[in-house]
């Protein structure tokens, strides 16, 4: 017998199983997280997002109108959840060291750090409509059409944020090429 599709488990779901959302949850938890950590640049502010997020659409579940897969539906209340708390925290926290490996598999570590420090920087500088646009579709590799479907924008629009995003990027972390040389 094969799995229930998403929107069975959502129908099941409203329809008052206690199992139902959980399944979603499990299929879609990962995926939630690596967009909100990297939108949200502290751990702590992603699990937080990604909680508030998963209680919006547990609540919500009996509006989704099937207009859009709930793949997608899910991953627009992270989007707009993860915009919504950067648009009340607009701080500037510390960033935590990332792990690092031990010297002789890396050589250059230091060097790593400087360039993760700095891309996490620079990405907490652009326009928080930019960097959700940069994340899906350049750390996430998702395609252009599905996020333009998750973000309620046109195509055109995403490629052009995700243009003007990496513009900025690159100005911002053009001091990293000139380290190299």
């Amino acid at each position: 017998m094969s799995a229930p599709s998403d929107a069975d488990l959502l129908a099941a779901h409203t329809a008052g199983d206690q199992h139902a959302f959980g399944e979603l949850v499990a299929r879609y938890r990962n995926r939630m997280w690596g967009i909100a950590v990297r939108t949200m640049r502290h751990p702590e502010d992603a699990a937080d997002v990604v909680q508030e997020a998963l209680v919006a659409a547990y609540r919500r579940a009996g509006t989704y109108r099937g207009e859009a897969s709930v793949r997608t539906w899910l991953h627009r209340i992270l989007v707009n959840a993860c915009i919504d708390r950067l648009r009340k925290e607009r701080r500037h926290a510390t960033v935590p060291l990332p792990e690092i490996e031990p010297r002789e598999r890396r050589p250059d570590v230091a060097m790593d750090v400087v360039t993760r420090l700095s891309l996490v920087e620079a990405l907490a500088e652009l326009p928080a409509h930019q960097r959700v646009a940069v994340v899906l579709v350049d750390v996430q590799g998702w395609p252009v059409d599905e996020v333009a479907e998750v973000l309620e924008v046109p195509v055109g629009t995403v490629k052009s944020r995700c243009a003007r995003g990496r513009v900025r990027l690159g100005a911002l972390l053009g001091h990293l090429r000139e380290e190299e040389r």
